[in-house]
């Protein structure tokens, strides 16, 4: 379990990162291929899609970056550029990157700590080049910035569209429960098993470490292919901390007449307003009905079990479920 324990300043200083982070979510991307499919994955069809359509053919693509991220429990520091605004800067940024510091990020991924375990799924020259790229050898590097933008071109440009749509929907929940629920329901609401626990943040994890944030506030990244939560820390910086991001529905939505006769045209048009995730307040001035019109027809849908509901304060927030989704989908 990860604690992040936030003072009175940390809570004034969280902020939400206005874009997903190109370079890091390419190097995530390589873990999500390498990992185990899981059921969480089968309700985002975009991501399911590529993960078929890349199987097998990725490795070769992603060169050095692939054993990068083979290790289960780390991503060089290095791979995560929150300042810069575009992949092509990221890739510069990596390129350019003082020798101690891109030692130091690799050291880990040479001298695994005590404990520590790295599969041993290694390519059999992995080892040499990150030595290599370790002591900052001149075409080490340039290598590496070739393996980025190769696996990029040819693995994430051509999904990156739907994921930035798909953060955008993501930045749009996260600024509406903090406008309804202020910090209290924008920490509740960023994982289903994070627990907000003022002042103290709990974050599902292998590792069992307290971070105290010390007033320098927490950046806040809505990630598409991590599958847990991702932090930095630095003691003279925010800590950054990456979350999945909700993803909305992507595949092509049936015809919401065609629920009416199975639904009524409220209700078909109310589970049709959950394509993105929404409070019973937001609920209502998506559908113009009233405020408690639009809780008795999601009570009515959480009963049938087509949305689940969860509470964060005062207010609810109400997602749909698998079957709720099918049929919208119009799935059989």
């Amino acid at each position: 379990m990860i604690r992040l324990h936030f003072s009175a300043d940390d809570l004034c200083r969280i902020t939400l990162a206005p874009r997903p982070e190109a370079l890091f979510e390419t190097a995530l991307s390589v873990r999500f291929l390498l990992g185990a499919t899981s059921r969480q994955d089968s309700r985002r069809g975009e991501l399911a899609r590529w993960r078929r359509e890349m199987s097998g053919v990725s490795a070769g693509r992603a060169g050095i970056l692939l054993d990068l991220v083979r290790h289960s429990a780390y991503i060089p520091d290095f791979l995560l550029q929150p300042s810069v605004t575009s992949f092509a800067d990221g890739v510069q940024s990596v390129h350019s990157i003082p020798d101690r510091q891109l030692h130091a990020d690799l050291s880990p991924l040479l001298e695994p700590a005590q404990g520590v375990s790295v599969p041993h799924t290694r390519l059999p020259t992995a080892g040499g080049r990150l030595h290599r790229l370790a002591e900052g050898i001149p075409q080490e590097r340039d290598a590496l910035a070739a393996d980025l933008q190769r696996y990029h071109a040819t693995s994430i440009a051509p999904l990156w569209p739907h994921v930035t749509a798909a953060a955008t929907a993501d930045r749009a929940l996260r600024a509406e429960m903090l406008l309804r629920g202020g910090v209290d329901a924008l920490l509740t609401t960023l994982g289903p098993s994070w627990r907000w626990q003022p002042p103290t943040l709990h974050l599902p994890s292998s590792w069992d470490v307290d971070v105290p944030l010390c007033g320098r506030g927490l950046l806040l990244i809505p990630s598409y292919f991590a599958t847990r939560p991702v932090m930095r820390y630095h003691p003279d910086d925010s800590t950054v901390l990456m979350y999945p991001m909700r993803c909305p529905p992507d595949t092509a939505p049936a015809d919401e007449d065609a629920l009416v006769p199975l639904l009524g045209r409220t209700r078909a048009t109310v589970l049709a307003a959950l394509r993105t995730p929404a409070t019973t307040t937001a609920l209502a001035e998506r559908t113009g009905i009233s405020l408690a019109g639009a809780s008795q027809h999601a009570s009515v849908l959480r009963n049938a079990g087509l949305i689940s509901t969860e509470r964060i304060g005062t207010a609810v927030l109400h997602t749909l479920r698998p079957l709720g989704q099918a049929l919208l989908d119009g799935r059989r």
